[in-house]
């Protein structure tokens, strides 16, 4: 798609071979298996166009493992489906920056790209850890239970045993005295049982507070504090539910700094986080709970509206756009005013489209139309996109 065309003859027509041989591994069909389906006639089936659009596709990663010299590996497989399927439209616009910039991707980039993907994830150590704390006061929950219970039961025991007594005509102060005896143990062993559920309960506090801090790390972006794009998609599909129970309009729009990688290169890493945290800011002065904001990855931003056409979250968002490219921004390191930040943006109707991963597409398309007819502008998606 993106690399060179195949030929019978050279390395890469093994690669895709391998691609096949791999795909059908994972389907759990023979070598034989597919051989002999591959002679039965299902021209025009369903079925048949399934299997040809997956062999296509095969080749197609394959072309694109070859074209780039990337290695034969689960992660650049991944990447390779997420770009040419337009599965995760992150990926798609970083590999498509990087072959503009360069020209050509690298094992080392497809590792930073997936590391950079897990940064806000709950690390498998951290989560074993917080499970574990789960198992341990749940155990010692149950213990307390079970504990309480024989507790009560043996002193249940013990009161109908001196009731006999009570009830025979015997001398009743020695009965009594035990009685008493009884109960005061009962009473402090209740004592003891409250403590320790109290101790319980504080620790089972302290859990949840460091499961949900877990829970909002993995959702929020560190640097601008803005929701990550893992967040942004639950509530995508939230607020999608909403708008269509209601009959209310639903548009989404991405905003990218324009030229940010001068900024970077000009004003150095610091100054370029601090205008992403600036720029955060006045997008997320537009958020409540009809409109969210989230950072997508870089210099980008997603914004959805609840209850505005296209057209009216247009001009919300240019509304920022036009704050933020009069504004003159001053470098904090060395006092010099720099060259006006802005950034480009394209809207979509979200509910146009039967899959909203559609309608992002079309607003990301809409936003490089903007970026090459001169950028710091808002366009628009087409209907029929």
């Amino acid at each position: 798609m993106n690399g060179a065309q195949p030929s019978s003859a050279s390395p890469q027509h093994g690669l895709t071979d391998r691609l096949a041989r791999w795909a059908r591994g994972f389907s759990g069909k023979s070598e034989e298996d597919v051989v002999e389906e591959e002679h039965r006639p299902r021209s025009g089936t369903a079925s048949n166009r399934e299997i040809n659009r997956r062999r296509q596709l095969y080749g197609d990663i394959g072309d694109f493992l070859f074209a780039h010299d990337l290695d034969l590996t689960p992660i650049n497989f991944s990447v390779a489906l997420d770009y040419l399927t337009g599965a995760n439209i992150g990926v798609e616009k970083a590999i498509k920056a990087v072959m503009m910039e360069r020209g050509k991707i690298t094992n080392g980039w497809i590792e930073s790209i997936a590391a950079e993907q897990r940064a806000d994830e709950v690390t498998p150590e951290s989560l074993a850890t917080m499970l574990d704390k789960v198992e341990e006061n749940l155990i010692q929950f149950t213990g307390l239970m079970h504990e309480s219970r024989n507790s009560a039961k043996d002193y249940g025991a013990a009161l109908q045993e001196q009731a006999k007594d009570l009830g025979e005509g015997r001398d009743n102060e020695p009965v009594l005295a035990r009685l008493v005896g009884l109960t005061r143990s009962m009473v402090e062993k209740t004592r003891q049982v409250e403590s320790q559920l109290r101790d319980n309960q504080r620790q089972t506090q302290a859990l949840k507070s460091s499961l949900e801090n877990a829970r909002r790390a993995a959702e929020h972006d560190h640097l601008t504090g803005l929701p990550n794009r893992r967040a942004f998609e639950g509530v995508l599909g939230e607020e999608m539910q909403q708008a269509l129970d209601n009959g209310e309009a639903l548009s989404v729009a991405f905003c990218d700094i324009d030229h940010f990688k001068l900024i970077n290169d000009t004003h150095g890493h610091d100054t370029g986080d601090r205008v992403l945290k600036f720029v955060a800011g006045l997008l997320a002065k537009a958020s409540n709970d009809r409109c969210h904001v989230a950072r997508h990855g870089g210099e980008e931003f997603v914004m959805l509206f609840r209850g505005k056409t296209a057209a009216e979250a247009c001009e919300a968002v240019d509304s920022v756009r036009e704050d933020l490219a009069n504004r003159s921004l001053v470098n904090r390191t060395n006092g010099e005013r720099m060259d006006r930040v802005s950034f480009s943006a394209g809207v979509a109707n979200v509910l146009i489209y039967d899959d909203p991963r559609a309608a992002l597409k079309a607003a990301d398309r809409a936003l490089y139309l903007a970026k090459e007819h001169g950028r710091n502008r808002v366009y628009l998606a087409a209907e029929t996109d």
